[in-house]
């Protein structure tokens, strides 16, 4: 075991695939200057002695995804990157209608093998164009496979298998883990698509998470077991194909269950573990389900907004009381905040600071 950032693990995750597969490559705006957005490309080329399979391109995400959909079906395996997540709406056909159906359309003789990187989620005053989780939209399209790393380890692991994959996958990294520091097995492993994990046993409540939730998670669990509640943490790792089995069987086991995400709490992926969860383990259920996520709002820039819009590990320890049928009052914190009052209080703290 090695201990590196998560961007330090992808990285040889890429160099490890490229010096395995020559018909990997990688693409992205700014890699050649700045290694992309988050820096997670730097040196690439070097590394693998092949500056021309690392692919500068232009600011069009269109021509990115299309491109890469063509040379796939020609046999390539393309890692695309996204820069942020909130540039996917601009290609939503060549993703949706392309890299998603071809595979079946063409009878199984036509593969899209590509994967496309999405850094996600709210880092530090990026504003609503850059901070949107959007896994749900994609996990609702059939075709495609969506993965949500949570950790370094996890990071390579699943970014191997994504990269090894014949089908498009959609790879959403929460542009927090870049800097994050974990274990790192030295030897080569890859993680299976579709396996959830248990990052922690417990036997009072199921936290079912993915992504950067998961430390989020074990940290509430652990503030939680100060107050005698024994907390199951799962990380799903992907949400299209998702791990049925385990949510289940961790939900028969505790009886409660909270689910998760900082995607906006309305038609998020929640809503979906807490449909299944209902459909075939009611019986099992000894309060009812709690689901957490962000205000259906854009995401504010102003700090203070943009914390409410967060779902940190007191947003879990608050959840898990609820399910317990403790303190009901407590949530949602979320919930008052509309658009409209964002935007509202975002201008006038704009106005405030002019006059000062």
């Amino acid at each position: 075991m090695s201990i590196k950032t998560y961007k330090q693990a992808t990285w040889e995750a890429m160099k490890e695939e490229m010096l395995r597969d020559p018909s990997v490559y990688a693409m992205a705006e700014d890699i050649i200057g700045n290694g992309g957005s988050m820096g997670h490309y730097i040196g690439l080329g070097e590394a693998v002695g092949d500056q021309s399979r690392v692919l500068d391109a232009p600011i069009s995400e269109t021509a990115i995804v299309a491109s890469a959909v063509g040379a796939a079906l020609a046999g390539m395996r393309p890692v695309i990157d996204m820069r942020f997540s909130n540039c996917l709406p601009v290609c939503m056909d060549e993703l949706t209608n392309q890299a998603a159906k071809s595979r079946y359309m063409f009878g199984g003789q036509g593969k899209v093998h590509m994967v496309v990187r999405c850094p996600d989620g709210i880092l530090k005053m990026q504003g609503a164009h850059h901070t949107d989780c959007l896994e749900a939209w994609f996990a609702h399209m059939p075709g495609l496979q969506v993965v949500i790393p949570s950790s370094p380890a996890e990071g390579k692991g699943l970014l191997k298998t994504a990269i090894r994959n014949d089908n498009p996958v959609m790879f959403f990294e929460h542009k927090t883990l870049f800097k994050m520091e974990g274990e790192v097995p030295d030897e080569e492993y890859t993680i299976p698509i579709g396996k959830a994990r248990i990052a922690r046993e417990g036997k009072d409540v199921s936290i079912v998470v993915y992504g950067v939730m998961v430390s989020r998670a074990l940290t509430a669990a652990e503030e939680l077991a100060k107050e005698g509640i024994d907390a199951e943490v799962i990380d799903l790792r992907t949400v299209s194909p998702w791990d049925k089995e385990t949510v289940l069987a961790s939900v028969k086991k505790t009886g409660r269950v909270v689910v998760a995400h900082e995607a906006v709490k309305q038609c998020g992926f929640g809503a979906e573990l807490s449909a299944t969860i209902a459909e075939e383990a009611f019986s099992n259920l000894k309060a009812p389900i709690v689901r957490i996520g962000a205000p259906f709002v854009p995401i504010p820039m102003t700090p203070h907004l943009e914390d409410m819009c967060r779902t940190l590990p007191k947003d879990n320890v608050a959840a898990v009381k609820l399910a317990g049928g403790k303190n009901r009052e407590v949530m949602d914190r979320h919930l008052p905040l509309t658009g409209w009052e964002c935007g509202r209080t975002e201008r006038r703290t704009r106005w405030k600071r002019k006059q000062e």
